[in-house]
């Protein structure tokens, strides 16, 4: 299996951005986490992060025919992007939203998701540790698909 994780705008900034919010680590340090946790379940995994709505749309049209999952916290353009909710929904990859944190709770703009309709799960509130879920949740879709 081989997995793509995509962060969208200001995830470079992890571990400065906030820290209260979104914690003290950074996106390498997410990076390595990711890495080693699909190591361990013979996952090959990709990482890209970029602060431009084109260049996700691109990133996911090009998993298409060779990512088997997507683990994706579009950040802010959760709440604005038809695009990346387009973009998921053309290319038909099982994803899974995730979030740091629990948007549920914070501001009212954040209870929209664009993205969400297209993806299999949203995990949020967990951390780093949403993506670990969502690598899981990948897996098990996975798993469930060979049957």
């Amino acid at each position: 299996m081989k997995l793509l994780v995509l962060n969208g705008p200001n995830l470079n900034f992890l571990g400065i951005r906030e820290p209260e919010i979104y914690g003290k680590e950074t996106l390498d340090d997410l990076r390595h986490m990711v890495e080693d946790y699909c190591a361990e379940r013979d996952v090959e995994v990709e990482f890209y992060q970029s602060n431009h709505e084109g260049d996700l749309v691109d990133a996911i049209q090009q998993a298409y025919g060779r990512i088997d999952g997507i683990v994706f916290n579009p950040a802010a353009y959760t709440h604005t992007s038809v695009a990346l909710g387009d973009a998921l929904k053309a290319v038909a990859i099982p994803t899974v939203e995730v979030h740091i944190s629990d948007v549920t709770t914070r501001e009212d703009f954040r209870q929209i998701s664009y993205v969400r309709p297209a993806c299999i799960a949203t995990v949020m509130g967990l951390g780093f540790a949403g993506y670990l879920k969502a690598v899981d949740l990948l897996l098990e879709k996975s798993r469930s698909n060979e049957k």
